[in-house]
């Protein structure tokens, strides 16, 4: 059994070709040539115009909107490199969707991430490589090797050279319990205090503020979360945050989704300025000024490079 490929040769799908370009840069390889597009009837193609035998294959694919296509294309791509003999495939998979579908929170739940990565390993990657999955016990629905980084460094350094001259004002808030452990951590990072907002959420993209642990008057405030979707709970909690006599709020997090009212909630909130990291791509239309992108690129292509050499990948974490 082949366990490590000869070259290493990185692939992008149609999800994210400009994080996968900017990873291939620093590694200072060219991207690979592959074709990725859709018959007239909707069916996915993929074209690989170079060999791939006995390589060590990285397929760089964010399953972001639009999550079906995004995950047939990789899917297929992964199915092309294995029956083309690639000597290991790596699916990176720098957001990792139906994520917060992990559990069965009610009878005749389908548990969605487990049947993904079921997919996934069944097309024939030999490991994956992501960037904070919603719930890190998704590691264990893989029976293949995930390497999982950590966008916390990354924004740590951002904030430490931000407020270097003020960090004894800062303060990490969790926007909600889940994010309580995501939110220490950062703390511990920067060595600022903790808040959190415990919150009640009557109905799905709906919250509603109920208290805030700990004291954030005159404070600045960051709140932090693995991901923003409508931007519901990160506007709400801000709210209430300066309710309660918070200086300035500024809020980050390492997946953007950013989907239906999300933009227009960010603008119209006391949110400073939003820091997300390019595991999902921008589009023009949402890009306004309280939104800054920080690049992933360079921990993406370290691990890889490691992962190649057969190094540890926990070096990234601190």
């Amino acid at each position: 059994m082949i366990t490590h490929g000869k070259n290493i040769k990185i692939f992008t799908a149609t999800s994210n070709p400009k994080l996968a370009k900017a990873i291939a840069d620093i590694i200072g390889i060219p991207l690979g040539d592959a074709d990725v597009g859709t018959f007239s009837d909707g069916e996915i193609f993929v074209n690989t115009g170079e060999t791939v035998r006995g390589s060590d294959v990285f397929v760089v694919q964010s399953t972001s909107y639009p999550v079906n296509d995004h995950i047939m294309e990789l899917l297929i791509m992964i199915d092309a490199f294995k029956r083309a003999s690639a000597g290991r495939i790596t699916a990176v998979i720098p957001y990792f969707g139906y994520a917060r579908q992990d559990r069965k929170a009610k009878a005749r739940d389908p548990i969605s991430a487990k049947l993904v990565a079921d997919l996934i390993a069944t097309a024939g990657a030999d490991r994956v490589l992501t960037m904070d999955l919603h719930a890190p016990q998704i590691q264990g629905f893989f029976n293949i090797p995930v390497d999982h980084l950590l966008g916390a460094p990354i924004l740590c350094r951002y904030y430490t050279s931000k407020f270097e001259n003020n960090l004894d004002d800062v303060i990490i808030v969790s926007p909600d319990l889940g994010s309580v452990t995501r939110a220490r951590n950062f703390a511990a990072r920067l060595d600022v205090p903790l808040a959190i907002i415990d919150k009640r959420r009557p109905k799905a993209n709906v919250a509603e503020v109920m208290n805030i642990i700990g004291d954030v008057k005159d404070k600045i405030v960051v709140l932090i979360d693995d991901m923003i979707d409508t931007a519901g709970t990160i506007t709400h909690g801000a709210k209430a945050l300066v309710e309660r006599g918070a200086k300035e709020v500024y809020a980050c997090c390492t997946h953007g989704v950013l989907s239906g009212p999300a933009i227009e909630r960010i603008e119209e909130s006391p949110i400073k300025e939003l820091i997300i990291l390019d595991t999902i791509p921008l589009p023009e239309e949402k890009k306004i000024d309280k939104i800054k992108t920080l690049s992933v690129a360079p921990v993406f292509a370290e691990a890889i490079e490691r992962i190649y050499e057969d190094l540890p990948v926990s070096t990234l974490f601190v």
